[in-house]
Formats: structure tokens, C-alpha cells, sequence
């Protein structure tokens, strides 16, 4: 589904003119399969949230190769209706004036679906992620941090793609809600069948969505591992993780 072969990313340091150039991504290089989960955790800085932007075609890389179903992340008609986001600013995530009805109607009429046909979709999709009818003529600041990032949810599953990319999707939730959302994401795969890219600081979250889980430190990959033999990985970094999370 997704290729990503010896990637590179800088970016300017002290101001416009400046030649000096800060390295963020030093040769990153990993496959995701169609419909795994990959969790890609690291500590604020690491440059978890540029590769996630370069995922989405956002950035183009200054080296190597980015590859969505053997072609080009950066081409639109390659992304369209295959790739979507859920960010974790949800309050810049939904136009201020959109109601829900209109911000989940956006991608579905990208897709040049017919208003009708499309606006059909609406009840069974805030089903799905737990929102009734009512919620259609709401707008945004009417509702609460984990019902807007619902609405996210239910936008980028509309166009039923391939793969969903998630960064920091749940960090700004309570607790609770973020197990909510958790188990709602949990669900929605099995639903679709689809796979996603589970960008987190958050080791357990990971732990609990996620097939194999890819670390990074500085830009680089530290090790990637299946969830299911996390307590034996190699790097005394990731041993550091777990023993923060245990602790």
C-alpha cells in the first residue's frame, strides 16, 4: 500500500537567507502493507509529524521516494478519495461556518459524488461513529473536543479510502474519550478493511490500535516492531519507553 524508500527532509535554519540547513528525517525507509496499522511513535521533535506530512503529499521530500499503490504520494489524483487525515487540532479541522452536514458533504463532493446521493450518506456515517441525526445542523463550536474530532473521523472514512492517517488524532482528548475514540477506530477498520498510519507519542494507545509499531529517535528509525513483541525489543531507547509507560 505504502512505500517509503530512503526519505530525507531539511529545513532552512536561521532565517530566509540563510544556507544552513537542520536535517529532520535522515534516510527513512519502510513498507506498510494494505490494511495494517502502523504506529509510528516518537517524542516531541523527532520528526514523527513531518513524515506524516510527507505520507500525505503535504511536503515533498528533499530525497527519496514516496509510494501510494506504486505511484507518487505527491500526484493529487493518487491521494483522492484513497488517503485522509485526522489531525489533532480538531478546532482548525472544520471550516468555523461549516455545519457537520457540510463539512462531511466536502470530501464525498470531491469525489464528484451527486448532492443527493451524497447528503443520503450523512445519518449512516455520524452512526457510525456514534453521533445521531441531530448533530447534522450543528456547527463546530457546539459541540465538544471528542464529538468534533468524531465528525473528523466520519469525513475521512466517507470516501471509504485505503488508508487513514492519524496525527496526534487523540492526544488533545480526555482520557476517557481518548479510550472511546480508540475503540471507535478499532471498530471502523474491521468495518472498511482499511489500513492506517497511527502517528503518537502515546506508546500504549499504540499498543492497543496498532499491528507493528515504528519508532523514531532524531529523525532516524530506531526499530520497527510487532505489537505483540514490544517486551522484547533491541534499542535501550525503545526499553526507555516502556519502562516510562510501566513506571
Amino acid at each position: 500500500m505504502l512505500s517509503v524508500e530512503c526519505v530525507e527532509k531539511s529545513y532552512r535554519k536561521g532565517g530566509l537567507f540563510s544556507r544552513k540547513r537542520e536535517p529532520v528525517l535522515k534516510n527513512i525507509s519502510f513498507e506498510c502493507k494494505p490494511g495494517e496499522c502502523l504506529g509510528i511513535i516518537g517524542e516531541s521533535g523527532s520528526g514523527k509529524s513531518t513524515l506524516g506530512r510527507l505520507l500525505l503529499g503535504i511536503e515533498k521530500p528533499d530525497r527519496g521516494t514516496i509510494l501510494f499503490a506504486g505511484k507518487k504520494v505527491e500526484n493529487r489524483k493518487v491521494r483522492a478519495g484513497n488517503l485522509s487525515a485526522v489531525f489533532q487540532d480538531y478546532t482548525s479541522s472544520i471550516h468555523p461556518f461549516y455545519t457537520v452536514e457540510e463539512a462531511i458533504l466536502e470530501p464525498l463532493q470531491m469525489k464528484r459524488k451527486a448532492r443527493e446521493d451524497a447528503r443520503s450518506q450523512i445519518d449512516p456515517l455520524l452512526s457510525q461513529v456514534g453521533l445521531d441525526p441531530s448533530y447534522r445542523k450543528k456547527y463546530p463550536h457546539e459541540l465538544s473536543g471528542g464529538e468534533v474530532q468524531r465528525v473528523c473521523i466520519a469525513r475521512a472514512v466517507s470516501t471509504e479510502p485505503t488508508c487513514i492517517l492519524f496525527d496526534e488524532a487523540i492526544s488533545s482528548l480526555d482520557g476517557s474519550v481518548q479510550m472511546q475514540v480508540l475503540e471507535l477506530l478499532k471498530n471502523l477498520r474491521k468495518r472498511y478493511d482499511m489500513g492506517y498510519i497511527f502517528i503518537t507519542h502515546d506508546i500504549q494507545a499504540a499498543a492497543y490500535l496498532c499491528d507493528r509499531v515504528m519508532i523514531i529517535r532524531k529523525g532516524e528509525i530506531e526499530e520497527i516492531v510487532a505489537v505483540e513483541q514490544l517486551k522484547d525489543v533491541q534499542s535501550v531507547y525503545t526499553q526507555k519507553l516502556l519502562q516510562m509507560v510501566i513506571a
